[in-house]
């Protein structure tokens, strides 16, 4: 098959995945698996072709997630149209926060990140009149409940952040995120304006991450600051999606995801493990590391070599 038809015959199989039968339970594991893949996409555009490893994503889904709940908590307005609203917020947001940490490299930039989300969390918890607190807020009218309508609305967000990363990668930006990426200091002697180029991967990194945000409160019907803001499950498992499908490649994402909220999924459904998916996650990262450090989908051609030599 001609590469440009496999995204067009992978969005087929999803969109008629809904007719083929399948319970409730696993629709929701299909719109967990396509709302990670879009958190992930949204990382790997900053983390993987720009090289700026952000410890914070969180904050941008918080941010996402509460602008829809507050929405409709304060305003008493549809929290859906917290999607389109959470582009402007995150993104005026992240553009702010780019101001400061992006004067940073490396592990300082890693730190910086991790602490806005951290901040957002605990500022979060104690903004009761405001946010709610810790109480969170709960969207008590449901708009539909069968899981189909939710599924569309995600693949929809997927697709849409697919075509556009993979545009922006394919542009003259996404030259510039891979010169930045690679070494900074000579893409600026070569007259490239780093700070303006990691500032657009940031901006666009943080809206698309705050869009999943939005949707995850519609979709959920409750959030709070221990979810949305939740360094673990939110900030490192999108590292961790990234990492497992394959940093800078434009499937990895999808892999990585449909493998860690699987693998999620069958470590709670075993007695006295459910606590311990974490441990495991770290093992798996710690395999990857050694032996697949591309990821799946970068370490494909080698995993097929050893497959091949295991049968023969």
């Amino acid at each position: 098959m001609k590469k440009p038809l496999i995204p067009l015959a992978v969005l087929a199989v999803l969109a008629v995945l809904p007719f083929s039968g399948l319970s409730t339970y696993m629709m929701h594991i299909l719109i967990l698996v396509l709302m990670w893949t879009t958190i992930g996409m949204s990382w790997n555009l900053l983390g993987g072709y720009c090289g700026q490893v952000s410890f914070g994503h969180a904050a941008y889904f918080g941010v996402g997630a509460y602008t829809a709940g507050l929405l409709y908590f304060k305003l008493q307005a549809s929290a859906w149209w917290g999607i389109p609203l959470s582009v402007a917020v995150v993104s005026v947001f992240a553009f702010v926060l780019g101001y400061i940490v992006l004067k940073l490299r490396g592990p300082f930039f890693a730190l910086a990140t991790l602490a806005s989300g951290e901040v957002l969390r605990i500022t979060t918890e104690n903004w009761n009149g405001f946010t709610n607190g810790t109480l969170g807020i709960l969207i008590q009218e449901r708009t539909w409940v069968a899981k189909t309508q939710y599924y569309y609305i995600i693949l929809a967000i997927t697709a849409f952040t697919f075509l556009l990363v993979r545009r922006l990668v394919a542009s003259k930006w996404g030259y510039y995120f891979v010169a930045v990426r690679e070494d900074q200091d000579a893409a600026e002697s070569l007259g490239i304006d780093t700070t303006k180029y990691k500032t657009i991967a940031l901006v666009v990194s943080a809206a698309l991450t705050g869009i999943c945000g939005a949707f995850y409160t519609n979709y959920m019907g409750f959030i709070d600051p221990h979810i949305v803001f939740a360094l673990h499950d939110i900030s490192i498992i999108t590292i961790m999606i990234v990492m497992v499908g394959g940093v800078a490649t434009q499937w990895g994402p999808l892999v990585g995801a449909g493998i860690m909220v699987l693998l999620a999924e069958w470590i709670r459904s075993i007695p006295g493990l459910g606590a311990s998916h974490q441990a495991f996650f770290g093992v798996l990262l710690v395999l990857i590391i050694l032996f697949l450090p591309n990821g799946i989908v970068g370490d494909f051609r080698k995993i097929t070599r050893l497959f091949g030599r295991a049968r023969a």
